[in-house]
């Protein structure tokens, strides 16, 4: 178990970075104790290093945050394309520091260098190629839906000030369900409240029908990274919040 500072160093990253991706949702920590430390395990440093990755290749963090948290999302497969773009970043690299060797060479009286020799290791085409191709094939495995793809067109356009928002509404809603689970997934402000999730999902990043809304419920109790988030709101708030859902589709179906 990490602290967030020990976790900052483990990553080379900074405090305020990790409490950022908290705060908008992208990286929770394990748990919190009663004075507001966070602490990260496992999953925890195996998400960053995801989330480290991606934005080494350029995505956006709310690209990232929907690339990550995709059910069909696969760490393997992942892991092997980012490895594919990052050698041809150090090929490049490699060729840079030739190109140093070279002019100190030519500078000390040896052969001199052409001024195409001189530019050609910052082309760039080829690794941005391989970038391009890297983000298609992300989209073509995790991306494929018209929710994916309506969420990224809208989340394309979020600042950082608008996930704090989003997530504030988002975590307002789940701290009032979680408070209510003792009257039971029917109760009627239970299901109120439960219509409110729905249409914060709506609101903020693609139209959410029943039929995807009665999926995401039961995502919530078999996706371990679902489950294992939302039971920060209390022992059992995954499979209440799975069995409102269903009351909620069937009443607004019926």
């Amino acid at each position: 178990m990490y602290k967030v500072k020990e976790m900052a160093e483990l990553a080379g990253t900074s405090i305020r970075t990790l409490h950022h991706y908290d705060e908008i949702g992208l990286l929770t920590p394990k748990w919190t104790n009663e004075k507001g430390y966070r602490f990260y395990g496992e999953e925890e440093v195996k998400k960053l290093q995801q989330i480290l990755f991606f934005k080494e290749m350029d995505f956006p963090l709310a690209r990232i945050q929907q690339i990550i948290e995709n059910p069909n999302f696969n760490e393997e497969e992942a892991l092997s394309q980012h490895r594919t773009v990052l050698m041809k970043k150090k090929e490049r690299l490699e060729k840079l520091i030739s190109s140093v060797d070279q002019s100190l060479q030519s500078l000390q009286g040896g052969k001199v260098m052409t001024h195409e020799d001189r530019f050609k290791p910052f082309n760039k085409e080829e690794i941005e190629k391989h970038q391009q191709q890297y983000a298609e094939e992300v989209e073509e495995r995790w991306g494929h839906t018209d929710a994916y793809k309506e969420s990224k067109r809208r989340t394309d356009q979020y600042k950082d000030e608008d996930w704090k928002k989003i997530q504030e509404e988002s975590m307002a809603i789940d701290r009032s369900l979680s408070a209510r689970m003792k009257d039971g997934p029917g109760d009627s402000e239970v299901q109120r409240l439960i219509g409110e999730k729905r249409r914060h999902i709506t609101d903020h990043f693609y139209p959410c029908t029943l039929e995807i809304f009665r999926g995401l419920g039961s995502m919530y109790v078999q996706d371990p990274r679902f489950k294992k988030n939302l039971e920060q709101w209390g022992e059992g708030y995954a499979a209440f919040l799975h069995e409102a859902i269903d009351i909620y589709c069937d009443r607004v179906s019926s």
